[in-house]
Order: structure tokens, then C-alpha cells, then sequence
């Protein structure tokens, strides 16, 4: 696993962090080791199912300006929630309006880190 994986593993938990605290409907309940361990399942999911699930609502997707991609981003939320379930993690979404709204702060959220960090770790040009 390289370390750029590791950052957006930790971008994400710090994302998923902010949405238990601005969603009333997600909820966390646990120590700080599982809510990475919720990360790394939420990153996957983003990087194996996302892309399928991208591809099969393309249509759709134009048709509405991109806009239905927060509803995959809520399925994602309710699918991570789903594995958080059966591995006890203590990560709950409660229904799909939480996940849409999560998933508005989880894109938000993770943008603004990803600029913070990523510009930090960009290499400078020396002319």
C-alpha cells in the first residue's frame, strides 16, 4: 500500500469524522482505530465499486449534470454503513437522506483536506 493510499485513507476518516458531527442521521461509537478501519472499507468501495457503478448510470448522469453522482456517493455512505454493521465497527447511517447529506459533506470535506494536503506534499519547481 503506498503512502499516497494511506493519506486518502485518512482523508476519508477525517471526512466520515466531520459528517457523524454535521449529519444527525450518521452516526460513530467506537475507538478512533475503527473509524480507520470504516475508512479503509469506504475506500475501497470508492475504488472498486464506485467505477462500475459510475459506468452503469452514465445516462443518467449526463441526463442530470452529474448531479445523480451524489446519490452513488449515498449508496456508497449506506454500503460502508452495511459493512460497519456486520463487522461491528460502530458506523451507522440511518436512511438515505442521511447518506445524501453525508455524502454532500464527506465530497466537501474531502476536497478541502485533499487541497490542504495535497498542496503541502506537491514538489516545487525551481526555475
Amino acid at each position: 500500500m503506498g503512502i499516497d493510499r494511506v493519506i486518502q485513507i485518512l482523508i476519508n476518516a477525517g471526512a466520515l469524522y466531520a459528517a457523524v458531527f454535521v449529519v444527525g442521521g450518521i452516526d460513530f461509537v467506537g475507538e478512533w482505530w475503527k473509524l480507520l478501519i470504516v475508512a479503509l472499507a469506504f475506500s475501497l468501495l470508492n475504488t472498486y465499486v464506485r467505477p462500475i457503478l459510475r459506468i452503469l448510470t452514465l445516462p443518467i448522469s449526463v441526463i442530470t449534470l452529474g448531479i445523480f453522482l451524489l446519490v452513488i456517493n449515498a449508496a456508497m455512505l449506506l454500503l460502508t454503513s452495511a459493512i460497519s454493521d456486520q463487522l461491528n465497527l460502530g458506523f451507522h447511517v440511518a436512511d438515505f437522506g442521511a447518506a445524501f447529506l453525508g455524502a454532500i459533506v464527506v465530497a466537501i470535506v474531502g476536497w478541502i483536506l485533499s487541497m490542504v494536503i495535497g498542496a503541502a506534499r506537491m514538489p516545487t519547481r525551481v526555475l
